[in-house]
């Protein structure tokens, strides 16, 4: 029987002792790594060495087919425009941020495979929103109680490059902008925050106090205490909770050969 054993005291498991990687397709190991999500935020396979069809199989044992709206089941993280043809977008990875904060329904968890590295950096930084929020003191839990966020596109776009051309600009404002609850109280009471890069404003609250209360509020989620930084070798699966973690890439030489592969596994709750 596989084993999990913590990354850091408030975020991560990594899971050992698991055999084969035939053996990680077995019900009961599965079973073991989805508790393991839920309760880790961040799930670790080193050594998994999973080929694009493995991958596959390993991400829709989590809940079926997975891909953003209108996206790939698989796809590839590549700053090398050669091979990925969005590689110029993936510049705002470098920011904390979620996935799919701009759709109706998140991915529930997003994937990573390592499958080429840079020679330096690139590792993959993760926050814990969950604990976060539960260690707030009890009067800011109360000061953001009932707020809510607009995130767009644009605005991640405009930490990358805060002067874009006029067509740049109409492109990124072309992709609909989505309103949450800052504090996202889930179907099972659980509670996290809906923040990071593509966090535009709070709705009611002007600019200037708006942009403060965001960034307070990152910065208090990204103390260290709250997050794992995992530094890729090849071969290595990181699995994690997309609601609730913030994740960013760390600086690379983009001219680097790094490649990973991405799998989303579809959500099932919206955000409230």
């Amino acid at each position: 029987m596989a084993e999990t054993m913590a990354l850091s005291p408030e975020l991560g498991a990594e899971l050992v002792a698991y055999g084969t990687g035939d053996d990680l397709l077995d019900d009961a190991v599965i079973a073991q790594c989805r508790e393991a999500l839920k309760w880790r935020g961040v799930l670790l396979i080193r050594g998994a060495h999973f080929d694009d069809d493995t991958q596959l199989a390993f991400s829709r044992k989590f809940g079926g087919d997975g891909g953003t709206p209108g996206g790939k089941e698989l796809s590839t993280i590549s700053m090398d425009k050669k091979v990925n043809k969005l590689a110029e977008y993936l510049k705002g990875a470098f920011n904390w941020h979620l996935d799919d904060t701009t759709s109706d329904v998140p991915s529930a968890a997003t994937m990573l495979t390592g499958r080429r590295l840079s020679t330096e950096g690139g590792g993959t930084e993760f926050a814990n929103t969950y604990a976060a929020y539960e260690n707030l003191p009890e009067h800011e839990r109360k000061r953001y109680e009932g707020l809510r966020v607009v995130h767009s596109f644009a605005a991640a776009q405009l930490r990358v490059n805060p002067e874009p051309t006029d067509e740049e600009l109409a492109s990124w404002r072309a992709v609909p902008s989505h309103e949450s609850s800052l504090v996202w109280q889930r179907r099972d009471g659980r509670r996290s925050l809906v923040i990071g890069a593509t966090a535009d404003h709070v709705v009611g609250v002007s600019a200037d106090e708006s942009r403060e209360l965001l960034d307070e509020l990152l910065a208090w989620t990204t103390q260290s205490r709250f997050c794992y930084t995992h530094d890729w070798t090849v071969g290595d699966a990181v699995l994690w909770d997309n609601t609730a973690v913030l994740h960013r890439a760390l600086p690379y030489d983009p001219s680097s050969d790094r490649m990973l592969r991405r799998t989303h596994i579809k959500g099932q709750e919206a955000w409230a």
